[in-house]
């Protein structure tokens, strides 16, 4: 079963929820692997930090949202601030890893974005 069937099986979400929610996962798994990517590299500490964080805070914004928890619209906004900042971050690196969490994040930050008003 893939994560869109799995979302769609929980009755509390819409549509755009559900959309933040897979943007997020999205956002963490390509977060986790730059950052593992970027360790050794030199000068990509910065990158590592806030992939790290996107990864942690796009995860836990999912698992709030999948929950129907108060807060989850409270941490929308943190996350989105936290992908923006990557995004630029991992623009500034030709490499294939940074490169492709550029793609990914914005997508996250306007779901987010969303979520958060």
């Amino acid at each position: 079963m893939s994560l869109t069937d799995t979302l769609s099986e929980l009755e509390h979400l819409n549509d755009e929820q559900r959309d933040c929610i897979e943007n997020c996962l999205r956002a963490a798994e390509v977060c986790e692997y730059c950052a593992d990517q970027c360790v050794g590299k030199e000068g990509m500490d910065e990158c590592i930090r806030l992939c790290r964080d996107v990864a942690d805070v796009a995860s836990l914004h999912a698992r709030l949202m999948a929950r129907d928890s108060d807060y989850s619209s409270d941490l929308a906004e943190v996350c989105a601030d936290l992908c923006e900042a990557c995004a630029e971050e991992c623009e500034q690196h030709d490499h294939d890893h940074c490169q492709a969490c550029a793609k990914v994040l914005p997508d996250c930050v306007e779901t987010c974005r969303s979520m958060a008003s």
